[in-house]
């Protein structure tokens, strides 16, 4: 079956205590339970940066996610870019 071409793209940078907490993990299994694809990874400045596609209202699901996080993350800001999808992912990972 052919890939549904994705409604939208968001390019995220979550800031806090977010590294160390299973953040990664956690947004990838919730990013894969929405249905959207792209990957997520920590940054050296120990902030958390993702980029997904899919439907536009999982997408804000899974920002809406992202504002809190798992237990034992403390998210203070979340960084939000709306760009034009690319289809370039098949599926949703985690990068190191």
């Amino acid at each position: 079956m052919p890939r549904l071409k994705a409604e939208a793209r968001v390019h995220l940078k979550i800031e806090g205590r977010v590294q160390g907490v299973f953040f990664r993990a956690s947004a990838a299994e919730q990013a894969r339970s929405l249905g959207l694809t792209g990957w997520v990874m920590n940054r050296a400045d120990g902030a958390v940066e993702a980029v997904a596609e899919g439907a536009r209202q999982k997408l804000e699901q899974f920002i809406a996610w992202c504002r809190h996080g798992p237990p034992g993350a403390r998210v203070s800001n979340v960084s939000v870019a709306w760009e034009d999808p690319k289809n370039a992912y098949t599926r949703f990972s985690i990068e190191r």
